[in-house]
């Protein structure tokens, strides 16, 4: 009776039992790959059932087999080796860049007046719009790739570390400066962690935009890496090479950036709840 008693109890407050919870979990787990997996489907059967002509969108097992051969041949290790260096490279000096300037801008106000407007005004320039004066100045090769990968990781990287530095604790910052901290002591104890959030989404972001970058220059301006796989396969007609170059650039992207948003969620809970 008493069992009877707890397990209505417990239904009534909305206590769900543990495999009910597990499967709600694996539930929302699976939810984000429902879309992937239509979509994937609807390719199959469209193939299979002539729906679509091969010469338009080929056929999974083809595309698979196309992926084995560039595996195999050490085509596709070599092109993606170059494209996340190239990437490695340009999101590096374009983070540093960016949380440079983005500091300087949320420090100063006189700064901010003089360069924020112009550079709003500047990054409203797509990536490609810097291209042919970029081919004038350094011509087609890697440093034209690091540069237009740069300044797409460097404008979400200087926004939120503004963003960041402005947003630092009002109270926290009144309470370092009635015990007596400096300039550069609130700034390492107070502005810096509290900027860390918005910095960390930022660098997201950046990385995203980076890669983006990447693909759109080397597809434009390359005789090597992914973006060059699938403008070659789009020249000689062979979809199934350019699907199979797709699909790599969409996993490595995805791939780190679940690391870049796991990596997020550990230095948010390594934070002071002051900060967070």
């Amino acid at each position: 009776m008493s069992n009877t008693i707890t397990l209505d109890l417990d239904a009534a407050l909305g206590h769900t039992s543990t495999p009910a919870r597990r499967w709600r979990a694996l539930g929302w787990a699976l939810a984000p790959w429902a879309l992937p997996a239509v979509l994937f489907a609807l390719w199959w059967v469209g193939c299979e059932r002539g729906w679509i002509a091969p010469q338009i969108l080929p056929p999974p097992v083809r595309v698979y087999a196309t992926f084995v051969d560039l595996v195999q041949s050490g085509d596709l290790l070599h092109n993606t080796l170059v494209s996340l260096q190239r990437v490695f490279c340009g999101f590096v000096a374009g983070t540093l860049g960016g949380f440079l300037l983005g500091s300087a801008l949320g420090l100063s106000r006189s700064f901010e007046a003089y360069v924020l407007p112009a550079f709003n005004a500047l990054v409203q320039i797509p990536v490609l719009g810097w291209l042919p004066f970029l081919l004038l100045l350094v011509g087609v090769g890697e440093p034209l790739k690091y540069i237009l990968i740069a300044h797409a990781a460097l404008v979400p990287v200087t926004l939120s570390t503004l963003q960041g530095f402005r947003g630092a604790p009002v109270t926290l910052d009144e309470a370092a400066r009635v015990f007596g901290y400096t300039r550069w002591q609130r700034i390492v104890h107070v502005v810096l962690p509290s900027a860390v959030p918005t910095l960390a989404t930022g660098v997201r972001l950046a990385f995203t935009k980076a890669w983006l970058a990447l693909v759109v220059v080397e597809l434009v301006a390359s005789s090597e890496g992914l973006g060059y796989l699938i403008v070659y396969g789009r020249q000689l007609f062979q979809l199934d090479l350019v699907m199979a170059a797709v699909v790599v650039v969409g996993a490595i992207g995805f791939a780190i950036n679940r690391a870049l948003d796991a990596l997020e969620r550990r230095l948010r809970r390594g934070m002071p709840s002051a900060f967070r």
